[in-house]
């Protein structure tokens, strides 16, 4: 595990050394920040309909936006999970696609480590900046506590709001162990990133094809469409079949990883 914790350790220092992560920051928080007002304003304009007419008269869809965590953070975080499917595809096509198009993969598969050791090193480092990535979004409710009011005195659901945050965690790091995968199968960085995003879309619209599906085929979908999955603890609700879910595919996406590894090693 050192050995592990030593290569995600360098993963990481080259990450926060190139121009190449600051750049994903800013498109991550600048697209976010656009989510945001937009959603913020969405919320005022609802808020003073409601002073007006009263929610009585509203119609029911409206009620999320009586607060702002319902109406602004959670679908803040639905929204910051989508452009996490953009984001993560350029984070994770470096991890090996790049050490092969320099020709350091071979050094480093005659060098005295474990594939395993060097899998979860890369997968660890690759998390790291994820994590960071993500961490960048919990400026926006933090902004909303800072100068929200609510009739309670507390602007946000923080239970809420950071169990929503858990789940843009879990997703990023299911995306990072499915782009680690891919990025083990290429030389061609572009074509890491284009096919990690392309698999990612492609989980993500099962959603949509569930909800127009018919049944026995609904809830099979439903079970395996990660925004479903995800819906649940977005909206401040602990769902330990998600848990599990993702966790099993991160687990069989590094296992997958392990063995591409293995056997380019040997070949």
């Amino acid at each position: 595990m050192r050995t592990a914790l030593a290569i995600a350790r360098k993963e990481l220092s080259i990450y926060f050394t190139t121009p190449w992560a600051y750049a994903v920051f800013t498109a991550m928080v600048a697209l976010t920040a656009f989510y945001f007002t937009d959603l913020l304003q969405a919320f005022n304009d609802v808020q003073a309909v409601a002073r007006r007419v009263g929610w009585s008269q509203m119609s029911p869809d409206f009620n999320m936006y009586r607060n702002l965590t319902d109406g602004v953070v959670v679908e803040l975080w639905g929204s910051v999970l989508v452009i996490t499917l953009v984001v993560t595809p350029f984070l994770s096509m470096r991890l090996f696609a790049e050490e092969k198009r320099n020709r350091t993969f071979e050094l480093l598969m005659t060098a005295p480590v474990r594939p395993i050791e060097i899998v979860l090193g890369k997968y660890l480092g690759g998390l790291g900046v994820i994590s960071a990535t993500l961490g960048l979004t919990l400026l926006f409710p933090l902004l909303l506590s800072a100068f929200g009011r609510s009739e309670s005195g507390l602007a946000l659901e923080w239970s809420t709001v950071l169990l929503g945050y858990g789940a843009l965690l879990l997703w990023g790091a299911t995306c990072m162990a499915v782009g680690l995968f891919i990025s083990a199968l290429t030389e061609s960085q572009m074509l890491a990133a284009f096919l990690t995003f392309c698999v990612l879309l492609a989980w993500m619209l099962l959603g949509q094809v569930a909800r127009r599906a018919e049944e026995p085929m609904r809830s099979a979908l439903s079970y395996v469409a990660c925004d479903l999955q995800l819906q649940g603890m977005l909206k401040g609700v602990l769902d330990a079949q998600s848990l599990v879910f993702f966790a099993s595919v991160i687990g069989f996406s590094l296992f997958l990883t392990h063995r591409t590894v293995e056997a380019q090693r040997w070949a």
